[in-house]
């Protein structure tokens, strides 16, 4: 199924042959000047890219951004950084812009230079009007070891106009911003300071709450950019829109990879804010113990709540307020017997799980509450989705408990539309780092 860039944007895609015949030169334009967004990798390896393009967004505008997938132009010292001064210069040159308005972003095998004889071939042959608009081709040409392109869209709601991405990431997945390569389009007018503040809101609920195996990439980079070309939208529900689009993105990424057949997802609930709801979410699913009891099918609840009580300096995490689950089935404080014990081994092993961690007493709906996703790509060798772990109001030493006897709701992931939106304009800001 084909999906179009939203109006406004045309794309270049090609093979230049940075490594083998597969699309490695990608160029995404608007057709004017227009807001942009970008944060970028915490690492202190970051390459030349990285170091361009956040100088290129201090002004939070640009006119096309260029991604050169197979070589990360990393550890590639002054040289390295000429040259993507260059590819930025000859991109800007067909554009016909100046040169940071436009973005820069490597992806593949560090420490190697790039091949800039073959890169000025494909500079050459840029000229306006660029003929492509397909987001997959787009998708596919930032890939390096994918083995899928990941694509996301979203309408916002009432307008006209969407919101397309495109992510490639597989391995070092462990951010302090987003998560190796991501870009989003969007037709809607966002004056730039309001895109800015959004995205990078976005970016921390998503992109930031993703793990495969804990090394953090040196080329992380995620850009926004938008045309305006639909006109004005509700700022909420380009929020909802942009954000169910990262959510899509993140997930793709986290199901991909490498060596990954399992995909954890935490949703931490009633925290006393966001910093501490991420730090109890990554405890959880960083943990060998709960990745090797997921693989394994085995409901041991304990490795949880293990996780959960290293957080040793999270003194109002109180025991007695916790209730954990898996899907609707409360394992602790109430024990389960051997029986339910084997119900929840066979559960485990289907093919979409959803235990959850849930705090009873002063509870709130979802749309109420502080919440935190993370996710994790587990390398094993069988196929599990294991989704939801949802921690309730974790910092009320003095509620009482009254658990539900019905089935839990459904989590916030599968919220769509109207609700979506109530629970990102509910949800409290977070502030990004300088990146």
């Amino acid at each position: 199924m084909s999906l179009s860039l939203p109006l406004g944007f045309s794309c270049h895609v090609a093979n230049i042959g940075v490594k083998d015949t597969s699309t490695d030169f990608v160029v995404v334009a608007a057709d004017h000047t227009c807001a942009a967004a970008a944060v970028f990798t915490q690492s202190r390896f970051s390459g030349p890219s990285v170091v361009v393009s956040r100088a290129n967004i201090a002004q939070h505008r640009a006119r096309g951004v260029v991604v050169i997938s197979k070589n990360a132009n990393v550890a590639t010292g002054q040289q390295g950084l000429a040259n993507a001064h260059e590819i930025v210069a000859g991109v800007a040159s067909a554009l016909g812009c100046p040169a940071h308005e436009v973005q820069i972003a490597s992806t593949g095998v560090i420490g190697r230079q790039y091949p800039m004889d073959r890169i000025r071939a494909g500079l050459s042959a840029l000229a306006l009007p660029f003929t492509g608009n397909d987001a997959h081709a787009v998708a596919t040409g930032i890939m390096t070891t994918d083995t899928v392109e990941k694509v996301a869209s979203a309408t916002i709601s009432g307008s006209s106009a969407v919101v397309v991405g495109v992510a490639k990431g597989v391995g070092m997945i462990e951010p302090n911003m987003a998560t190796l390569i991501t870009l989003m389009f969007t037709d809607a007018d966002i004056d730039p300071a309001s895109l800015d503040t959004i995205f990078r809101r976005v970016i921390d609920r998503t992109f930031n709450c993703v793990s495969v195996d804990t090394d953090t990439s040196t080329s992380d980079t995620a850009i926004v950019l938008a045309s305006g070309v639909a006109g004005s939208v509700d700022i909420a529900a380009f929020e909802a829109a942009l954000f169910h689009v990262a959510l899509s993105l993140t997930k793709q990424v986290a199901r991909d990879g490498e060596g990954a057949e399992t995909l954890i997802e935490v949703v931490v609930d009633g925290a006393r804010d966001n910093a501490q709801a991420k730090r109890v979410a990554k405890a959880i699913v960083n943990s060998p113990l709960v990745k090797t009891a997921v693989h394994g099918a085995d409901p041991n609840w304990g490795r949880v709540a293990m996780a959960v009580g290293k957080c040793s300096d999270e003194t109002d995490i109180i025991e007695q307020n916790v209730v954990i689950r898996f899907g609707s089935q409360e394992c602790f404080p109430n024990q389960v017997d051997a029986a339910g014990l084997a119900q929840l081994s066979a559960y485990l092993g289907g093919d979409e799980v959803l235990p959850w961690r849930r705090r009873s007493a002063h509870s709130c709906e979802p749309r109420h509450c502080r919440w935190h996703r993370h996710r994790v790509g587990m390398r094993s060798h069988r196929r599990i989705r294991a989704h939801q772990r949802r921690l309730h109001n974790l910092t009320s030493p003095g509620a009482t408990r009254h658990r539900q006897t019905s089935p839990a709701p459904n989590p916030p992931a599968r919220l769509h539309g109207r609700d979506l939106g109530q629970l990102v304009s509910h949800i409290a800001p977070m502030q990004t780092g300088a990146m």
